[in-house]
């Protein structure tokens, strides 16, 4: 077969849904898990797995550390995974990509904002009811005020974050693999949406694993 390329986001390897698992499986069991699977994709199909440095490579070592899966963890990621670093300056993008972002973002802006417009009202009209009832200040503040800015987070994080590129590393998961003609790797939202748009293949986390293994099964 074709040798294969794949640019993989942190999702790629903490993803609690992958490969059929259990959802109570820890998330060292996770990782663990799929990078045995990118090993064998590796040793006996020649497919590379990359992942930008040192943005992504970073994520994974602070998950390992912060979630005590071991030194044989971080040995798996630095064996099987290339690391690699976008070329920012060579990748070249089209203007037609930043035009529709800059479109895409002003839309999830102007929502965020009306999020924020509804909650502002809603605690005002609360709070002056609950004064007319004479509660007092931190009754308010805790029962009115407080459930409603949980809920403004909610539905602005919904409104904000959903479909945007909002980290580094995103950004240099999608340059990497412009860069390496590869396929995006992620279970991320706003990288598959921006993904497609720069006409990259994309594969969902959830899946990718037993992509991998049809690949391994058909030429075992």
């Amino acid at each position: 077969m074709m040798r294969q390329r794949f640019v993989l986001d942190t999702s790629a390897l903490t993803d609690a849904h992958t490969h059929e698992m259990e959802p109570s499986a820890g998330i060292c069991v996770v990782m663990n898990t799929v990078l045995d699977v990118i090993a064998d994709a590796r040793l006996n199909l020649d497919i590379s797995c990359y992942i930008p440095y040192p943005s992504v490579y970073n994520e994974l070592r602070e998950i390992v550390n912060n979630n005590t899966c071991g030194d044989e963890a971080l040995a798996k990621i630095d064996t099987w995974l290339v690391k690699k670093t976008p070329d920012r300056y060579e990748v070249k993008i089209p203007s037609k990509i930043f035009y529709e972002y800059v479109d895409y973002m002003r839309g999830r802006i102007n929502k965020g904002m009306g999020v924020a417009e509804d909650a502002i009202w809603e605690s005002a009209t609360e709070s002056m009811a609950s004064c007319a009832k004479k509660r007092d200040k931190t009754e308010i503040e805790r029962d009115v005020i407080g459930g409603i800015v949980n809920k403004f987070r909610e539905k602005y994080r919904n409104a904000l974050r959903y479909g945007i590129l909002d980290s580094a590393p995103d950004i240099d998961v999608l340059l990497l693999a412009k860069e390496l003609d590869a396929a995006v790797v992620a279970g991320d939202v706003g990288i598959q949406k921006w993904a497609e748009q720069l006409g990259l293949r994309f594969v969902d986390s959830k899946s990718f694993p037993s992509m991998i293994k049809e690949y391994l099964r058909r030429v075992a």
